[in-house]
């Protein structure tokens, strides 16, 4: 089933909903970069979110350098940003608070 579209106001509100993206110029796509301690931690992210992109059947555009994981989401197939990006974006909002916990360690 192919995936609506934001509306505009669903639009306007995602600085509200997902402060840490930035919504592109062109109003198609969100991003975020996330830095972590070390590339350990980072691939570790990245690992827990490509299980998640599978489970949701939704998979970003994304760039590794070091600790460094730069994100890109848009539906293809809707042609700009659907309610599939807020939930990837959520996840690995979730995802990136855990591997900030003084408990984490990578492969855990």
């Amino acid at each position: 089933m192919k995936a609506s579209l934001l509306t505009q106001e669903a639009l306007k509100a995602l600085p509200e909903r997902l402060p840490q993206w930035r919504l592109s110029a062109d109003g198609l796509s969100i991003s975020r970069t996330f830095v972590f301690a070390d590339f350990a931690q980072a691939f570790a992210f990245m690992t827990r979110m490509a299980e998640v992109s599978e489970r949701l059947d939704h998979h970003p555009e994304w760039r590794n350098v070091y600790n460094r994981v730069e994100v890109t989401l848009t539906t293809h197939d809707a042609g700009g940003i659907s309610e599939r990006d807020i939930t990837w974006a959520r996840a690995a909002d979730a995802a990136f608070a855990r591997h900030l916990s003084p408990t984490f360690q990578a492969g855990a």
